[in-house]
């Protein structure tokens, strides 16, 4: 009962150091939460709190702030996520919905994650190297010259020019394309290479020229395909909403750390590498847990989008003292659209 009440504390300790920003004592605790004891029982809380590392008193007043253990422990023992209003809900559907295409729907997920939580918002592009192909097509530009157009599940399209070594008529091709997109398409590029003999001798038996040519235009086809979903330097970020960080005071000494990490492009998709590990939908790094320097006073939450396994993320960085069910809400809830508007 004692360390449930002292969960208690610690919430309502949490919730108004971020309404407030002012270090939090325990008679306000008293008069604006139904904690059911007296303000020395309170009193006895914070003592315990501030014992195990949870919170602490910033200068010689009686206020207590939360740590990022203290921060830690209120976001682990959220009982439930602070649900979207009705016309947050209806923002995000009418912002998304029109987007035309993969770039459009990044720019206008990153810029609405951005006006939701008032933070840094970070949007991953999808990865080519966890994406499950959607279609593969094949188009003769000259005798030996083969066009291979490669569209993702997630919207994603890339094309290849291939130069062969025979000439290669349009029959096979069209024989070929519809073996391919049969055995193919929902597979990601760890499993491309067992369909390979499948295809070798599905085409030899539609009656095609050799199996030697069969072979090598087979592995040619998915040798391309597989290059190009490889391709590590494809992947970045989109970052939108740096002048809400710029804006805030909860910095120690200043926020220009900050602002530097998050135009480094290695640093953000390391930490979103890293983040894809946590098995929650909605992973948050709290100040030294980000385990870099410059963003030990910040927090990120982040959550992976889309169809089946995650492919990317999105997230959101801003200060230790913020509301962390509403940006949780709301990184979830973007990351959900965007996962239904890549499979669709």
């Amino acid at each position: 009962m004692g360390e449930d009440r002292r969960l208690d504390v610690l919430r309502a300790i949490v919730e108004d150091y971020v309404a407030t920003r002012e270090p939090v004592g325990s008679r306000a605790l008293a008069e604006r939460h139904h904690l059911g004891v007296s303000p020395a029982t309170i009193r006895n809380d914070m003592a315990a709190l501030e014992e195990a590392g949870l919170i602490v008193a910033p200068h010689t007043s009686a206020g207590r702030v939360p740590t990022d253990k203290g921060y830690r422990t209120f976001v682990d023992h959220l009982s439930r996520v602070r649900p979207l209003s009705a016309a947050e809900r209806r923002a995000i559907t009418a912002l998304l919905a029109d987007a035309v295409d993969l770039d459009d729907v990044v720019d206008r997920a990153v810029r609405l994650i951005a006006q939701l939580t008032h933070q840094v918002a970070v949007v991953q592009y999808p990865s080519l190297r966890r994406s499950a192909l959607r279609h593969v097509e094949l188009v003769p530009v000259a005798e030996r010259r083969l066009l291979v157009v490669i569209i993702t599940a997630t919207g994603r399209v890339e094309q290849r020019t291939l130069e062969l070594s025979e000439t290669v008529d349009e029959a096979t091709v069209a024989r070929l394309r519809l073996r391919l997109n049969a055995a193919a398409v929902g597979l990601r590029l760890s499993d491309l290479d067992t369909v390979r003999e499948q295809l070798v001798e599905q085409m030899g038996s539609d009656g095609s020229t050799t199996a030697s040519h069969d072979a090598e235009l087979v592995g040619t086809v998915l040798d391309a395909i597989a290059q190009t979903l490889a391709q590590e330097s494809e992947e970045r970020v989109v970052v939108a909403g740096t002048a809400n960080l710029a804006r805030s005071a909860d910095f120690t000494l200043t926020v220009s750390p900050v602002l530097e990490a998050l135009e480094e492009q290695v640093v953000l998709l390391r930490l979103l590498t890293e983040m894809a590990e946590d098995e929650a939908a909605v992973a948050v790094r709290i100040g030294r847990e980000n385990r870099y320097e410059p963003l030990v006073e910040a927090s990120i939450v982040s959550s992976g989008y889309g169809d089946g396994a995650a492919v990317a993320r999105v997230g959101a960085v801003g200060p230790l003292r913020q509301d962390y069910p509403a940006t949780i809400a709301a990184v979830r809830a973007v990351a959900r659209y965007l996962t239904r508007i890549l499979a669709g």
